[in-house]
């Protein structure tokens, strides 16, 4: 080790990290959080808890009162998220402060573990578009505020808790949002001047608002090239979920996302009929929130296939080489994974990308917002979903973080602690490399994630 070990004390290191995490975690912060500071492992299984729902009941003088289940419904929650981020410092910065070691490489490794558990939170946004509002490629300054309203009447409709609702912007969603003298303006906020000063969004139409850089604000994203029409002359109205489509040759898939025309927001196709000449009936979820005419252009998102012999595992968690597809596909674009004969069209299925590598011909590697919860075979389907801006409305109990401490590395190995702030534990571990001649420092993460009430959250697409 360097003489110096004054800059190496891993609590320290500890304690910084966590403090650097919670300040740069932004979706993270706000949904319901699980921690207490039993060490854990990869794999073990949390239970956590649903909160229990009452109902008011009426009585009279001569009535007992009537006692309601107060139990609370077990969520079973995997640890299968563990996300590390390891750097070298070489010898010869063993006179650096604490401060100055924090500045250049603590605080960006902490950043990237914070950007990667955002980005994880992020993608359950696919898994609520039975809630969804909005029209993709729609949002404008002059129309944020319908697109709000919309998402809260939604909202007030699944009778989500008046208090605790979020609301996550994209970059370009709160750049129109500024645009507007309701978000800005001192006398209009309410706010002593502080959205005009940071260009916060502040707590308006009883959100809590907030801009990540890392929400699905996604172009680009890979369409199929065929564009089947639906086909019925008197069109469909709100609340249809069997649409009749003329494929016109192309060839439509359980698993597929589609847009309708211009009712805006993204259907999973989750059964077929049987094909006559070129028509078939679709059924779609969620049911349309707009009518559609006839002719409509049905836009269907890109196609491509799982590329390795052997597959992958249910529970495999890294990068997963996928081909069929002309280029990069876009962070945060959702996706479907398809076994031929099997496709599971359940919305708790779907995952988003969290991070891909470089295309090599129409090879590309992606790394899913989850493990995966079935295995998958070579060849199998991948379905990607389509462009747009994907806001998220959120209640904190939507869904749950559960994070566990991980144990510390034995003593004489390395140096190593744990530290815990707001619902999360960190862990850095300290060693001196020989070979990299320098102190190897691992900041580490063990968490999980699941959905508790899939009627506490809506999607606003734009």
């Amino acid at each position: 080790m360097p003489n110096s070990l004054d800059a190496y004390i891993p609590e320290l290191w500890a304690n910084e990290s966590v403090a650097i995490l919670t300040e740069n975690m932004v979706i993270s912060n706000l949904i319901h959080r699980d921690f207490s500071n039993d060490v854990a492992k990869f794999g073990d299984i949390v239970h956590t808890r649903k909160p229990a729902e009452f109902t008011a009941v009426r009585k009279v003088n001569s009535d007992n009162v009537t006692v309601q289940d107060a139990s609370a419904t077990d969520i079973q929650v995997p640890l299968n998220q563990h996300f590390h981020t390891s750097f070298e410092i070489k010898d010869g910065e063993e006179t650096k402060s604490f401060k100055q070691l924090t500045d250049e490489y603590l605080s960006p490794a902490v950043l990237s573990i914070a950007q990667a558990i955002d980005k994880v939170c992020l993608g359950q946004v696919h898994e609520y578009f039975t809630n969804a509002e909005g029209l993709i490629g729609g949002i404008v300054d002059t129309n944020v505020k319908n697109y709000i309203i919309n998402a809260r009447k939604r909202m007030n409709i699944n009778k989500v808790p008046e208090m605790g609702r979020n609301l996550i912007f994209t970059p370009n969603t709160e750049a129109e949002a500024l645009k507007l003298d309701t978000f800005t303006e001192a006398d209009k906020v309410g706010d002593a001047g502080t959205a005009l000063r940071e260009a916060s969004l502040g707590r308006k139409f009883q959100f809590n608002m907030f801009m990540c850089q890392n929400a699905p604000s996604l172009t680009g994203v890979e369409a199929n090239a065929s564009n089947p029409l639906v086909d019925l002359g008197a069109g469909y109205g709100i609340g249809a979920t069997v649409i009749h489509v003329d494929t016109a040759g192309s060839a439509l898939e359980v698993g597929q996302w589609i847009k309708i025309g211009s009712e805006g927001i993204p259907h999973l196709i989750t059964a077929l009929g049987t094909l006559v000449t070129e028509d078939i009936d679709v059924t779609i979820s969620p049911p349309l929130r707009a009518a559609v005419a006839d002719d409509a252009v049905v836009t269907v998102g890109g196609q491509g296939a799982i590329n390795l012999a052997a597959g992958y595992a249910a529970g495999w968690g890294k990068e997963i080489v996928v081909d069929g597809f002309t280029g990069q596909i876009p962070v945060g674009t959702s996706v479907k994974l398809a076994t031929a004969g099997t496709p599971n069209v359940l919305l708790s299925n779907v995952y988003s990308v969290i991070s891909t590598t470089e295309t090599t011909g129409n090879t590309t590697g992606i790394t899913l917002n989850k493990p995966l919860l079935t295995a998958v075979a070579d060849d199998d389907a991948v379905f990607l979903g389509l462009d747009g801006e994907y806001n998220f409305a959120f209640h904190r109990n939507a869904f749950a973080m559960v994070s566990r401490p991980l144990a510390p590395a034995p003593r004489g190995l390395a140096l190593s602690s744990v530290a815990s702030a707001n619902g999360v534990g960190v862990r850095v571990t300290i060693t001196y490399s020989g070979t990299g001649q320098g102190v190897l420092v691992t900041v580490d993460l063990l968490m999980g994630l699941e959905v508790l009430d899939t009627a506490l959250a809506v999607p606003m697409i734009g």
